[in-house]
């Protein structure tokens, strides 16, 4: 159970929210709402204790599971297997385990039977721990999200992000936490373990609060619906699912508006026949009561919300270039022993749209890197056509320099622009005054979408090279990138399991990974995309 009184948050001076006080017992199952930038990641950094709030307290009971928008792993040699297992202290035993059986094959006997007595001690241990149904289970759940034993048998680091974010995910609902804080659990996940998550965190019986811009994961999980209003600071909570949420929510913009209506006529009525009556000496005092009343009536009814700002996106006008700006030969790329893909060939034309698909871990992500010029491939190469000039949109923000301001991210990506012309720009994507001189580090996941996005708008760019950039966007801000998309000239390689981006982009053809096949696109590949 978490339970929070008085909680403010802070971004600088300005208040994300103020004077929350909140419970989250178990069986609640609570969708945490709000536009980006609202505060909802560093709520949930906070409730995890992992950020300290600007006034009030956290309390918590039992263990609690956090997962981060981009988490981050310390060792990345450990393999993913026992990364999960770390989540009820089973890594180091297995360890422990493994050194005993390299030490049981010694020639010295006196080792020999030493390692032995060793071994069986631990194994011992590791019964006594649930430690082989814990494998068992740990498989299971990472199964179910996109992980085989062929994965959980390498190092973290031969890893893409989208399978890192899972093994994290398949860590944390593992870990027996009484309490789950998610943050956008669905980024990476193909349609399949999508449906399967929505259904195991329906019936988890501990706390949850989910953050998710999945509409079918709201409303098949919450049962309580917290919005954090970024206009007003405040913390609104419904004790409802999510549909009821919905129809709440419209019924008292409804009953906001109808007030409101009728204390303004009511107001108007009154402050007339005030001025009528000032006219006359011997009824002023009753003008200047009547007047009083209207400020009454106006000041006892709640406003109509604020509609949440958006950022206003238009992807830059591309500089010209020559017919096929890029162009890769004879790609390949391997971890090890572990083959990614090989004998790539792709040339991108000017003005072209080109989807990259493949399932989870055939090197879509590290097909970008290497193009973007971030990687260099095993073999083959990668050449620039007259004119190039590239917009790369990293799935994991690899493209912004964390140790950075905002606005000195901005003005490195952008030096011919003078700062009035880069504060504008960033204004239209919602970053004012103190907001430009937070640490790139510090923002959320949708803040960071929305800088590396600014930073693309500043470019000038005729390729643009896009890693899921519909990730971390609440519906209002995606629909902006989709009207991009539509309108944008120059040329694009998108990497999505978004079908909204995908149709927004009418691209012309595929490739698929890990085989490099190139195809026309075609309705048959739209089935594809969110499997992929």
């Amino acid at each position: 159970m978490i339970t929070a009184t008085g909680i403010e948050l802070r971004a600088g001076s300005r208040i994300l929210l103020d004077d929350a006080t909140f419970r989250v017992a178990a069986g609640d199952r609570v969708g945490l709402v709000g536009r980006n930038g609202a505060g909802k990641t560093t709520l949930t950094k906070v409730l995890a204790g992992e950020g300290v709030p600007a006034a009030g307290q956290v309390t918590s009971s039992g263990d609690v599971g956090y997962l981060p928008q981009d988490p981050r792993t310390g060792d990345l040699e450990v393999l993913a297997r026992d990364r999960i297992l770390s989540a009820r202290g089973l890594d180091t035993i297995i360890r422990d385990l493994r050194a005993a059986e390299q030490a049981m094959a010694e020639e010295d006997e006196e080792r020999r039977e030493r390692a032995m007595r060793r071994y069986s001690r631990l194994d011992a241990e590791f019964s006594a721990q649930g430690g082989y149904a814990a494998e068992s289970e740990a498989a299971s759940i990472a199964s179910s999200l996109g992980l085989d034993d062929r994965i959980l048998g390498q190092p973290l680091r031969t890893l893409s992000g989208g399978q890192r974010r899972r093994v994290e995910l398949t860590r944390i609902l593992f870990s027996g936490a009484e309490t789950l804080l998610l943050d956008e659990p669905t980024n990476h996940l193909d349609a399949d373990s999508i449906v399967w998550l929505r259904d195991y965190l329906k019936a988890y019986r501990g706390g949850l609060i989910i953050i998710s811009h999945d509409v079918e994961m709201l409303d098949t999980v919450v049962t309580r619906v917290f919005h954090l209003d970024a206009n007003r600071a405040e913390l609104d909570q419904y004790n409802v699912g999510w549909k009821t949420y919905l129809q709440q929510r419209e019924t008292d913009e409804r009953r906001r508006r109808r007030e409101r209506l009728n204390a303004e006529k009511k107001a108007s009525t009154l402050l007339a026949q005030a001025d009528k009556m000032r006219a006359k000496a011997t009824k002023a005092t009753a003008a200047q009561n009547m007047a009083k009343r209207a400020e009454r009536l106006l000041a006892g009814i709640e406003g109509e919300r604020v509609q949440d700002k958006v950022a206003k996106l238009r992807f830059p006008k591309p500089a010209a270039c020559g017919r096929t700006p890029l162009t890769a030969e004879g790609l390949s790329r391997s971890y090890g022993s572990l083959e990614i893909f090989t004998d790539v060939d792709l040339a991108i034309d000017r003005g072209s749209r080109v989807v990259i698909l493949g399932l989870n871990g055939a090197g879509k992500t590290t097909l970008l890197r290497i193009l973007s010029g971030v990687d260099r491939p095993d073999t083959g190469e990668v050449k620039p056509g007259h004119g190039l000039k590239l917009g790369y949109y990293a799935q994991e923000h690899e493209n912004l320099d964390t140790a950075r301001t905002v606005l000195e991210n901005m003005k490195s990506a952008a030096p011919d622009l003078g700062e009035t012309e880069v504060r504008k720009v960033l204004g239209s994507f919602l970053f004012s005054g103190d907001d430009v001189d937070k640490p790139a580090g510090v923002l959320s996941g949708g803040e960071k979408t929305r800088l590396s996005l600014a930073l693309l708008v500043v470019s000038s760019a005729n390729v643009l090279l896009l890693d899921e950039p519909t990730n971390n966007l609440d519906p209002a801000s995606r629909e902006e990138i989709l009207g991009a998309l539509r309108t944008y000239e120059g040329a694009v390689v998108l990497v999505t399991h978004d079908e909204g981006a995908v149709e927004a982009l009418q691209p012309e053809r595929i490739l698929l990974l890990p085989d490099g096949v190139e195809d026309l696109w075609g309705p048959d590949y739209a089935d594809l995309v969110t499997l992929a």
